[in-house]
């Protein structure tokens, strides 16, 4: 018979000391690593094209999330959290993509997918550079890369240390961010950040939320205001994003004033109507992170929605605690644009089945009045 292993007060005291050190050191890696993007910060221009927009003419832009290229039918991210309408808890379950090649076909399926829109204008969200989730893929040079016709404007907004969590498949560091591509010349671009309410933990895990503004020349002298947005998604109560819309509203009412054309496209994590909140067939309930926008909203600034025509049929974005699976994951339309009264707009989503990621990507048709 084997004797029992004892292990004294002394020793179990210097690994519970050991313990706090290592861990107490990794807070303080973490803490030191943190910071926030200053505001207006200059964005810088590759490759800028030559033409300029005329009035009367009609232009093309498309939008999608591209969710670092993990985000497959297969995928859930350990952030995310539901529940069934039965009372069933869900929580997903992975900080990383499956594979690197998994990264690389979801990517490239994105990129084929935006190609095929033949848009002029293009904005991605969650596009990394170099991160451990993406397992190092830059999909901003292979984005870059498949539309060399185009100039690129990046602005980083998710810049962490190494996220050991979750612990059997840790996020790691990102660096990852918006990508606005134009087929005609921009003036400039700049980084405007977001407000944003983070707990300790919380900055840490979520974005440096911001959107990027960029200035595309009309010949007509005025210009047209292009923002790329990104608004917080882990947000319960709303207060982040009550600031956020705030600060929106208030850019594109400027820049509608000075007689520019603004088009705001992008992730808004909000419901773009009421009726999306429930409209589509699912087994969850609506998670209590879920926002509303509607054009009431918008008063203040003159902007109105541009409501897809196939919104009713098709979702731009599915959760993420649980695998893809058709009429049982929670979905609803939160990607796509605001325009300004000066720009006749219509809108399409585009249907990929969440194969690529966990949004679809949508299709702006427009003419600047």
């Amino acid at each position: 018979m084997k004797k029992p292993i004892k292990i004294s007060l002394g020793i179990l005291g210097i690994i519970l000391l050991a313990l706090v050190l290592v861990v107490g050191g990794y807070v303080i890696y973490m803490q030191n690593s943190y910071y926030r993007i200053p505001d207006h910060q200059k964005l810088t221009v590759k490759n800028n094209q030559s033409g300029e927009l005329q009035v009367g003419k009609k232009y093309t832009a498309a939008t999608y999330n591209v969710g670092f290229g993990a985000y497959n039918q297969k995928f859930s991210f350990f952030m995310d959290t539901g529940e069934l309408k039965n009372g069933t808890k869900t929580r997903g379950k992975h900080g990383t993509a499956f594979s690197k090649q998994a990264v690389l076909t979801a990517t490239n399926g994105a990129l084929s997918t935006m190609q095929k829109t033949k848009a002029d204008f293009m904005l991605f969200q969650e596009i990394d550079t170099n991160s451990t989730r993406s397992y190092h893929v830059n999909q901003v040079a292979m984005a870059e890369k498949k539309f060399r016709q185009d100039g690129s404007v990046f602005a980083n907004n998710f810049h962490s240390a190494f996220l050991f969590w979750p612990l059997t498949d840790p996020h790691g560091s990102v660096q990852s961010g918006l990508l606005t591509l134009s087929r005609y010349h921009i003036k400039s671009s700049v980084r405007r950040s977001y407000p944003v309410t983070h707990s300790f933990i919380g900055k840490f895990t979520d974005l440096d939320r911001c959107f990027s503004l960029t200035r595309i020349p009309v010949k007509n002298g005025k210009q047209l205001i292009l923002i790329n947005s990104h608004m917080s998604a882990y947000d319960k109560g709303g207060e982040s994003k009550k600031k956020q819309l705030k600060l929106l509203n208030s850019v594109m009412k400027h820049e509608y004033q000075k007689g520019n054309y603004v088009i705001v496209g992008g992730d808004f994590n909000h419901a773009l109507g009421k009726k999306y909140l429930t409209h589509f067939k699912t087994a969850e309930k609506v998670p209590s992170t879920v926002a509303v926008l509607t054009n009431k909203e918008l008063k203040s600034s003159g902007m109105h929605i541009v409501e897809a025509d196939n919104a009713n049929s098709v979702a731009t974005n599915r959760s993420d605690d649980f695998p893809y699976k058709k009429n049982y994951n929670y979905t609803t339309v939160i990607d796509g644009y605001l325009v300004s009264p000066n720009v006749a707009a219509t809108a399409h989503v585009i249907n990929t089945e969440f194969r690529y990621s966990d949004h679809n990507p949508v299709k702006l048709t427009f003419t600047l009045k």
